[in-house]
């Protein structure tokens, strides 16, 4: 049994949950202004962990055909046969009703606007195919991280929109751009793949020079939006540390991966965007509980 958990765990990536749950909880202790309510920080938890399991899921089940064919995913639970269909359809099934059953126990905004979730979760697999704008998709499939932990706290949305709605928007713009700037950097482990079968990553499309400069501008843009976020919450001198080191662990990430060298991919995305994503938690939460 606990040999079929790990297998589960693995085909959803459960390790790399640590990437973006930070900013769910983020987006609770901001629109808290303090440490919110330990009955919304579970119900958080698991909503978040059901929506991005289903939205894995979902995209090694639509991108079977296409992972089978590629040597680096291959081996991956599904194209190897170690994982069954069923069980695939299992684990959304599951997923989708912790979702569900946790915006139904957070607020009745939060439920509303769960649909929204495994629509763009559908989305995001099929854009590839079509167009290099897959990786601001998935970056936005991320970026409700910190709203559905906002609106878990509010439980409203004002129109027109006043300062907290503009905060919402700055943090779901940053983290989306964020996770792009990092998946584009991470499709050029696959750029002849993509190459060789027609799909629409941005290397394979604007070449690997261009796309490492989308990469970057995406970075930094994410981080004016974050500067823009600590301007209109008037967020103090802790988060600005925080800025000042996510920054440098941003353009250490860059220097990583040059145009004639993947080596160092792996080390750029999971070991430094975990740091970033785990700063960002922190030196937010410090500032909002100590400042």
């Amino acid at each position: 049994m606990f040999r079929k958990l790990r297998l589960y765990a693995d085909f959803v990536v459960l390790k790399h949950t640590v990437f973006a749950i930070p900013f769910a909880y983020l987006g609770a202790f901001l629109a808290s202004r303090g440490i919110p309510e330990l009955r919304i920080l579970f119900w958080v938890g698991l909503a978040f962990l059901g929506a991005r399991s289903a939205a894995m899921a979902l995209n090694n089940l639509i991108d079977k055909d296409i992972d089978a064919g590629n040597p680096r995913t291959a081996d991956r639970e599904l194209p190897s046969g170690r994982i069954k269909l069923w069980e695939v359809w299992g684990i959304i099934l599951v997923s989708y009703f912790l979702l569900f059953y946790s915006s139904y126990r957070l607020n009745w905004l939060c439920l509303l606007l769960a649909p929204i979730i495994p629509l763009t979760s559908v989305i995001y697999p099929y854009l590839k195919r079509f167009t290099p704008i897959s990786h601001f998709a998935l970056g936005l499939n991320l970026g409700y991280a910190p709203v559905g932990g906002w609106l878990a706290v509010r439980g409203a949305i004002d129109f027109p929109f006043g300062t907290t709605e503009f905060a919402m928007l700055l943090l779901l713009l940053a983290v989306t751009l964020w996770v792009a700037g990092f998946d584009i950097i991470y499709s050029l482990l696959d750029l002849d793949f993509d190459r060789k079968n027609r799909l629409y990553s941005v290397p394979s499309f604007f070449g690997v020079k261009n796309a490492l400069l989308l990469s970057f501008v995406s970075h930094v843009l994410m981080l004016v939006f974050l500067l823009g976020l600590m301007y209109v919450l008037d967020l103090g001198v802790i988060f600005k540390v925080g800025l000042v080191i996510i920054a440098a662990l941003i353009w250490y990430e860059h220097t990583l991966v040059r145009a004639d060298n993947f080596m160092n991919i792996p080390v750029a995305f999971f070991n430094v965007n975990a740091a970033v994503s785990l700063s960002m938690l922190v030196f937010t939460v410090a500032d909002v509980l100590l400042t």
